[in-house]
C-alpha cells in the first residue's frame, strides 16, 4: 500500500506542476483532473473512502467541468496565449518560489519529527459530515457557493464581447453595401 501512495503522491505533485506550467488552459484543467484525482487515490489509500469519493464528485466531476466550460465559453484564444507568456519572466515567480519553499520546510520539519503512534482511525458516516455542514458549517457552505456563482457571473461578463446584433435581413443589407 505504500507504494501506491508514493506513485500517486509523485503523479499528484507531477500534474500540478504541469498545471502551473502549461500555456494552454484547457491542458491546464485537464492536469489539475488529473491531480484532483490522484489526490483522491490518497484519501482513499489512508482510509479516508467518503473523503476520496468527495473528491472525486465535487472537485474533479463538477468545478472542473464547470471550468472547462467558462474556458470554452470566454474562448480567448492567441492573444491568451501570448498574454500567458508574460507570466514566464522570471521576476514574476519569486514570490510563489518563498511561498512554496516555506511549505516545503515546514513538511519536512513535521515528516522528521513527527510521532511514530498510529493515528487512530474512526469511521464518518455521509449523515455525520451532511449534519456539520448544514448545522454548525453552514456559513462555510454558504460562502463557498457564493464565491462559485460570483465566479460564474464574473466569467460570464467577461465573456461578453462588444456586438451589434443584426437581425437576418438587416446583416445581409449591411454585408452588401
Amino acid at each position: 500500500m505504500n507504494i501506491l501512495f508514493y506513485i500517486a503522491s509523485a503523479l499528484a505533485i507531477i500534474a500540478t506542476v504541469m498545471v502551473v506550467t502549461r500555456k494552454n488552459a484547457i491542458h491546464a484543467l485537464l492536469y489539475l483532473i488529473a491531480s484532483l484525482l490522484s489526490v483522491s487515490v490518497i484519501f482513499f489509500i489512508l482510509g479516508a473512502p467518503f473523503a476520496a469519493v468527495l473528491e472525486l464528485i465535487i472537485y474533479a466531476g463538477s468545478i472542473m467541468i464547470l471550468f472547462v466550460f467558462v474556458i470554452m465559453m470566454l474562448n480567448l484564444g492567441k492573444e491568451s496565449v501570448k498574454a500567458e507568456s508574460e507570466l514566464f519572466k522570471p521576476y514574476i515567480w519569486i514570490g510563489p518560489s518563498i511561498i512554496s519553499l516555506t511549505l516545503l520546510a515546514e513538511l519536512i520539519y513535521i515528516l522528521i519529527h513527527q510521532s511514530q503512534e498510529p493515528v487512530m482511525m474512526k469511521e464518518v458516516v455521509p449523515a455525520e459530515v451532511g449534519k456539520l455542514l448544514f448545522t454548525k458549517y453552514i456559513l462555510l457552505v454558504e460562502l463557498a457557493a457564493f464565491l462559485l456563482i460570483s465566479g460564474i457571473i464574473g466569467a460570464y461578463h467577461i465573456g461578453q464581447k462588444d456586438r451589434i446584433v443584426y437581425h437576418r435581413f438587416l446583416q445581409k443589407q449591411n454585408d452588401s453595401a
